[in-house]
């Protein structure tokens, strides 16, 4: 018996297609914290759990928790009396446990303890007579956080350079700067340095804001970038840590897409493409990682590497009322 003609255009007769994926990738110890805070209280109080503002960003995962029976929503006035809610991984302003506690709500908070370091960090300068400079993205859960630990008038946001410019403290004020902890290493090294340029007398954090797991993906980007002709970052537009890993691709001079699942991807983008580099926002399960590699060999045949730029270990303790 003949064997069977190969069909036009199969996977065997295109161009083999080379896929670096990044390590580290994908979740972190505090996503892994939030998620598991969820799934926890699930299992304590039954559902519903509320949980106020996504959990973490990324769409799949929220979906996936809703199907376990977590109900999102924004404010707590969507949050009736007797059940328990969960404050995001991102952090809330001190009004938000404030009024929870008022209320008589079992509230439980997910807050990444590298942010809940930067809340403390503001108290303290504060508490130390200090204005400070906030540099984040303007309107991020992270930052609105941030800001509602301290009294209104005692922080100012600044996201660039040519925003520090625009500062006007007087040269004897007492200030200090502190960061969002999913920033782009690069870009905010240039607006502190700027800040220290203008404000010789501005204190920093003892150690930088920026938590490991964004320095860390942001490296293994640029271990994989420059080999790549396209990177894929797999995560949500509403991420910031998976936004600055497209941006540190193209600083590479790579061609980079944010993509939520291997439905994103265009064929098109295959066109000439020898290599692929694939990475993950920290909001990102594995999951969604391997179903990309999945589908970009349905479309070429693909040989995978993964390049590890660092080894992470970190765990975080889980709030007291989960705990047996």
């Amino acid at each position: 018996m003949n064997a069977p003609l190969p069909t036009p255009n199969s996977p065997a007769d295109r161009l083999p297609l080379t896929v670096l994926i990044a390590a580290p990738r994908g979740f972190c110890a505090g996503v892994d914290r939030a998620i598991e805070i969820v799934e926890r209280a699930l299992q304590r109080y039954g559902a519903p759990v509320y949980v106020r503002h996504e959990i973490v960003h990324n769409r799949f995962v929220v979906e996936s928790l809703k199907a376990k029976g977590a109900i999102f929503v924004e404010e707590l006035d969507e949050v009736p009396e007797d059940a328990p809610v969960v404050f995001s991984a991102h952090g809330v302003p001190k009004s938000v446990p404030a009024e929870a506690t008022r209320r008589g709500l079992e509230w439980l908070d997910a807050t990444c303890p590298l942010v809940s370091k930067v809340h403390r960090q503001a108290e303290r300068q504060i508490e130390a007579g200090r204005h400070i400079v906030f540099i984040g993205h303007v309107g991020h859960p992270e930052v609105i956080g941030t800001m509602g630990q301290v009294p209104a008038g005692a922080i100012t946001l600044v996201e660039t350079v040519d925003d520090v410019s625009g500062l006007e403290f007087a040269e004897s004020t007492d200030l200090a700067f502190l960061t969002q902890t999913t920033l782009s290493v690069d870009d905010t090294a240039e607006v502190v340095a700027a800040l220290r340029a203008k404000y010789p007398q501005i204190v920093g954090p003892k150690a930088e804001d920026i938590c490991y797991a964004t320095s860390n993906r942001q490296a293994a980007v640029k271990q994989v970038a420059p080999g790549s002709d396209l990177v894929l970052v797999i995560g949500a537009p509403n991420s910031s840590n998976s936004l600055r890993l497209v941006e540190v691709a193209e600083r590479c001079g790579t061609d980079a897409r944010l993509i939520q699942r291997a439905s994103d991807i265009d064929p098109a983008w295959l066109d000439g493409v020898g290599t692929v580099g694939v990475t993950a926002g920290a909001s990102a399960p594995e999951k969604l990682v391997r179903e990309v590699v999945d589908r970009l060999s349905e479309l070429r045949v693909v040989e995978e590497h993964t390049l590890v730029s660092a080894e992470e270990k970190m765990v975080f303790k889980l709030p007291r009322q989960l705990v047996d």
